[in-house]
């Protein structure tokens, strides 16, 4: 790609309070984004995070995502019928996997394609946005390194008051 050097066109006008001094009107800055319009747009990069994680192909993500929210359906469906817990109830409908525990609250767990991410709604911890680590070959939440499934073990043994193994 050609370097574009900024140069002020010839018929533009400084006016300035002396002869020596240029007003803050003609100033670079001010000249650069008066007629950066008329300049070609360049493509920006953005990070919003410390590091860049690749994005998983599509396809690999719908095996792993499926295939991590169906394990967890199996795994909850089962502990449903071992916990004494008032208003248990699981669904899985339109790629979204809610477990209602009655008073103590309710968790939604979903699929979000174009981030390449699950996000799950917790009554205990708020959402959470988990991305899919190859290394350690589970999800976890960027912002605290949570494990998915090791948050969900910690928080229903909290409020449910029986230990259940996801992993």
């Amino acid at each position: 790609m050609e370097s574009m050097a900024l140069t002020r066109p010839a018929n533009i006008k400084c006016f300035g309070n002396q002869k020596d001094q240029v007003s803050s009107y003609c100033s670079e800055e001010n000249f650069q984004s008066t007629y950066s319009k008329q300049l070609p747009k360049r493509t920006r990069h953005r990070y919003f995070s410390s590091f860049l994680l690749s994005l998983l192909e599509e396809d690999e993500f719908h095996r792993l995502a499926d295939g991590t929210i169906h394990d967890l359906q199996e795994k909850l469906e089962e502990y449903g019928d071992e916990v004494q817990v008032e208003g248990f109830d699981i669904d899985y409908g339109n790629q979204v996997l809610t477990l209602k525990l009655g008073s103590l609250g309710t968790y939604v767990i979903n699929k979000q394609t174009p981030n390449r991410q699950i996000w799950l709604s917790s009554p205990v911890s708020g959402p959470s946005r988990f991305d899919w680590d190859r290394t350690s070959q589970c999800w976890f939440y960027r912002r605290t390194k949570a494990e998915l499934l090791h948050l969900l073990q910690d928080e229903l043994l909290q409020l449910c008051g029986q230990p259940i193994s996801l992993s």
